[in-house]
């Protein structure tokens, strides 16, 4: 019971320290600009939901079904990127149903942080 009692007692004071330690940001690889928390957010979410049709694989192509995507996709023009993931094309689904507005906000601020491609060897 006293070794429960000394246990549970180590839990409450360590409980606290570990809960509001707040862990490092890494540092972004040289090059590469620091995201703001709405741009990380954004980078979230295109990963999780963009990268499979509009980043090009290493391993494969097959993926590959939409333009990569960088700060100057539809003109650079952000409100017609809000409009495009919001309502989609004919080749593209729209993401309005599946995104708050404010997480597409950060797609489109995450999307204004990435460079053009460049063109592909021949």
């Amino acid at each position: 019971m006293r070794r429960a009692a000394r246990f549970v007692a180590l839990l409450v004071l360590a409980g606290p320290a570990g809960v509001s330690a707040q862990q490092p940001v890494p540092s972004p690889p040289a090059g590469e600009p620091t995201l703001s928390g709405k741009e990380l957010l954004g980078r979230t979410l295109f990963n999780q939901s963009c990268v499979v049709c509009h980043m090009h694989m290493q391993i494969t192509n097959a993926g590959h079904f939409g333009p990569p995507l960088s700060r100057d996709s539809l003109g650079g023009q952000e409100d017609v990127m809000r409009e495009v993931i919001s309502n989609g094309t004919p080749n593209m689904p729209g993401f309005k149903y599946h995104f708050e507005p404010r997480e597409i906000e950060a797609i489109v601020a995450y999307l204004k942080t990435r460079p053009v491609p460049s063109a592909a060897p021949r």
